[in-house]
């Protein structure tokens, strides 16, 4: 099946939360705040977060997230409590492979939300999605080994352990070599 033809939410939600794609526009003022507030948890791990994204840096990118995922390419979701409506942080899989079919979850929290759940709560209903709905075989999470909070993650919803692999890429500040994990789970 051409994977244009897929039936993949633009919402769902689990106990606690929505998990929303990308609006076509208007995202960008809220999202960019999270991540200028989290700006130091952020930076040692992800590339975006080397240099604070002004708002319409941040349009354009979540612009681009939303055409990505109506050509069934990436799908990010914003994660938003579903009392309060704010925005907890975000998730989504990249590197989709539909031959397999296969994608990899990545995510970060918003500082303020962070070690209350919320990100293990939208990756368990992510993993649900795709290995019951959208029909994927293969679900990975990678992250750098010292990335300890982000490893927590994939290890409390039981994925597996598959490796890991030494100076495997650049750190995102440019200064070493990283190890990266390879966590997967399969149907």
């Amino acid at each position: 099946m051409n994977p244009i033809l897929k039936d993949i939410p633009l919402s769902f939600e689990t106990e606690r939360l929505t998990l929303r794609a990308p609006l076509p526009q208007g995202d960008g003022r809220v999202v960019n705040e999270a991540i200028n507030r989290s700006l130091n948890e952020l930076k040692p791990w992800l590339g975006f977060a080397q240099v604070a994204p002004t708002v319409k840096e941040t349009e354009i990118n979540l612009r681009e997230a939303y055409v990505r995922f109506r050509k069934r390419e990436a799908f990010r979701y914003l994660i938003f409590h579903k009392e309060t409506g704010e925005l907890i942080g975000s998730t989504g899989f990249h590197n989709v492979d539909w031959e397999v079919p296969k994608g990899e979850i990545g995510y970060w929290v918003d500082t303020k939300h962070g070690g209350a759940g919320y990100i293990t709560e939208a990756v368990k209903g992510l993993t649900e999605l795709a290995l019951s709905h959208i029909g994927f075989r293969r679900v990975e999470i990678r992250c750098e080994s010292m990335n300890v909070k982000s490893r927590a993650i994939p290890e409390k919803l039981g994925y597996e352990l598959e490796g890991i692999l030494r100076n495997e890429s650049p750190s995102v500040d440019g200064t070493k070599l990283t190890d990266t994990c390879i966590y997967s789970t399969v149907r």
